[in-house]
């Protein structure tokens, strides 16, 4: 790491815009750039001379391959490598790449989730090339590959990916926050783009332990499990020094990162034993999509380079605090100006609190709809558990912000709390400005300062989602306020009356206090707040009507692509869930069960020897006793979840099947777990037939 000059190896893999203005004639570089912040169509011509410089560069670096990397409906990447070789009739070969095969790749779309839009014998897809994400390399044991990051759609053009609606959303909210601005008589911004820093939280565990467990394996979360003496009761994990073998990990890791330009600035230890978090530098959003799939790819390819695995599963461990990703979202004209930043003085800064406004009623007229953005069946074990923000929507503000909503309210807006300084009491420490508000970490929607932080995404999903839905609701709050105040005869009156009409129907999702307090919960629900405790609940609010008329008036999402969405919600988690249970029964019958009948016998044995010389045998009964009434009900809850699991293959219906996995399965698998978790603190773990949280937590 001494010898590595951090500057010369940043962005060293990634075909950056320095390098196209290197490589290629102005005139092409000025098109392709017009191409990327105007959106206009690309020329074949353009795309040719692109290529062939992207190839050349490609090649120097090492490469043989490249592949269109997309991002299906699997929450992964995708890519299929093609040589750059091409034959010549002398027999020999040239090394080829043109502009059609850039712009144009044609992975097969029959194997992807495609929630109907696609059937089995239908093959073929398209990826296309997003010119306003770089290309970059990927390097492994196979040699370099050239990734040009691309859309996916079907044949008949829908998307099948992430990245898709996410582009289309970035357009919308473009031009709906440009009308606001022009409103506000802004003739400079030609362009506003959405920007995330999206916080990875995950867990490291150690290789061979994690190969002695097949639900983590098979799910990525433990089925079973007895809490260990010690868990985090005393935070000293949390920010606490870093262990030789994961700092080793981190510091490959961000080598890698900085070498494809993904800023890895934070890294940390997080709550719970062997957590961790990272945290990267904000980007636009697309870009910041493509970064954070890297960023999780990276983190499964090189932890087992230190003999250990990335566990990125939202609850890998029942008993301490899981992993989610904190979704950072901002908005930025082209001139540099964060339209989220209230200013040293946010009662004079109305632009500000009109984009906060249409914020508030974005996120209360779609609280569900970003509840479903967030989730998966991994993320319904963390959310509201007292470790992660509940399931319930609301909005953190802070104590200016508010003071200066409850002044519009009244219609008395004149003045905002200021920063005051806070003297530390030890003469050698200098006084530090105090924020005007404190932070609320049981929030899952919190302004921080000059963005909103949303809490509650699920750490293993691709952040996509979550930002194509806050885009899309966030447009649509600004058409709404630009259609009504674009008609005004006297705007600042117009905007006044717009402000507390707003806050008059929408104030209900501002919430300040403790967000796991039961208190809440009954709030909430007096506020007429939803709580939709599993992903399943939530799924529905993709096709309400509003719904489906909101994406298809922007553009982002057909009718028929959004009931594809959520067909693949209701199958991914049943998908899932039938996973972890099948993995329960296996673990269950051919490790449990033995185990524990084997360890029966030698206590068995050990009563009658005892017996037999007239020994004490009390505490030998007691401990056979206890064991024998929990096989009992470890067996009733195994064949009530083979039973249940049997039934699901006579569901047709895949909305019904999500719900009788939820309500019956799921609720199995808890009864299944009580017994076997009792039963790890009664057998000798000698005989237990996997390693222990006490073995896996604390063993890094």
């Amino acid at each position: 790491m001494n010898n590595i000059s951090i500057p010369e190896l940043y962005g060293s893999y990634v075909f950056t815009d320095a390098v196209m203005r290197e490589r290629l004639p102005k005139k092409i570089y000025k098109e392709l750039k017009k191409t990327t912040a105007e959106g206009t169509e690309l020329a074949p011509e353009v795309a040719d001379v692109v290529a062939n410089a992207m190839k050349d560069w490609a090649i120097e670096k090492g490469a043989t391959h490249y592949t269109h990397w997309f991002q299906p409906m699997t929450g992964i990447t995708a890519e299929k490598h093609d040589a750059f070789i091409s034959p010549t009739d002398d027999g020999k070969a040239i090394m080829e790449f043109s502009g059609k095969t850039l712009i144009k790749g044609e992975p097969d779309a029959s194997s992807f989730p495609s929630g109907g839009l696609r059937g089995t014998f239908e093959a073929r897809g398209y990826s296309v090339w997003d010119c306003t994400s770089p290309a970059f390399l990927k390097e492994d044991s196979s040699g370099i590959t050239l990734c040009i990051p691309t859309a996916f759609c079907s044949y008949t053009g829908e998307a099948l990916d992430k990245k898709t609606p996410l582009l289309r959303s970035m357009e919308a909210i473009n031009i709906q926050a440009l009308r606001i601005l022009r409103l506000f008589g802004d003739t400079e911004t030609k362009k506003i783009t959405t920007s995330v820093g999206p916080e990875q939280e995950y867990f490291l565990v150690d290789k061979e332990l994690y190969n002695k467990r097949k639900d983590l394996i098979f799910t990525g979360r433990t089925l079973f499990g007895a809490m260990p003496p010690k868990g985090q009761q005393l935070d000293d994990h949390y920010f606490g020094a870093i262990r030789e073998r994961v700092a080793e990990f981190m510091k490959d890791l961000d080598i890698e990162l900085w070498k494809l330009g993904i800023s890895a600035k934070t890294e940390h230890n997080e709550v719970a034993p062997a957590q961790h978090e990272l945290a990267p530098i904000y980007d636009d959003t697309n870009i910041a999509t493509d970064h954070n799939q890297l960023i999780m790819e990276y983190m499964k390819k090189l932890a087992p380079h230190h003999g250990l695995e990335c566990l990125l599963h939202e609850k890998p461990f029942a008993g301490v605090n899981g992993s989610g990703k904190h979704n950072n979202w901002s908005l930025a004209t082209d001139t540099g100006k964060n339209l989220l930043d209230p200013g040293k003085e946010p009662h004079k800064n109305k632009l500000f609190l009109t984009f906060l406004l249409a914020v508030i009623k974005a996120v209360d007229e779609n609280a569900t709809l970003l509840r479903l953005s967030a989730s998966n069946a991994g993320n319904d074990h963390r959310l509201g558990a007292s470790e992660a923000p509940p399931a319930i929507i609301s909005i953190f503000l802070g104590e200016q912000l508010e003071d200066i909503l409850n002044q519009i309210e009244i219609g008395n807006l004149k003045s905002s709390k200021s920063e005051t300084s806070m003297s530390m009491g030890v003469s050698t420490l200098p006084s530090i400005k105090k924020d005007v508000t404190d932070r609320n970490r049981t929030s899952p929607f919190a302004f921080t300062g000059n963005k909103f932080e949303f809490r509650m995404v699920a750490s293993s999903e691709s952040i996509a989602c979550p930002n194509y839905m806050l885009n899309t609701i966030v447009a649509q709050s600004l058409k709404e306020f630009a259609d009504e105040l674009e008609k005004a005869e006297n705007f600042d009156d117009a905007l006044t009356k717009l402000m507390q009409k707003t806050l008059k129907e929408h104030k209900r999702v501002i919430f300040s206090g403790n967000g796991y307090s039961e208190e809440w919960v009954k709030e909430a629900e007096k506020r007429g707040l939803k709580n939709h405790k599993s992903v399943v609940d939530a799924v529905y609010s993709m096709l309400e009507p509003k719904t489906v008329k909101m994406f298809s008036d922007f553009g982002v999402l057909s009718e028929i692509e959004c009931a594809a969405r959520a067909e693949i919600s209701y199958e991914n988690y049943t998908n899932k869930l039938l996973i972890e249970a099948r993995t329960m029964v296996d673990m269950v019958a051919k490790q449990i069960k033995p185990a524990v009948i084997s360890y029966a016998k030698i206590v068995a044995d050990t009563i009658v020897s005892l017996s037999s010389v007239g020994a004490d045998d009390r505490v030998e009964k007691e401990l056979l006793t206890s064991i024998t009434e929990n096989i009992n009900s470890l067996d009733n809850a195994y064949k009530k979840l083979v039973s249940n699991i049997s039934k699901v293959d006579n569901i047709s219906d895949i909305k019904e099947k999500a719900f009788f996995v939820k309500d019956n399965i799921s609720t199995t698998m808890e009864e299944l777990r009580k017994p076997a978790d009792e039963l790890e603190m009664l057998v000798d773990e000698k005989y237990w037939p996997f390693p222990t949280y006490g073995d896996i937590l604390f063993y890094v």
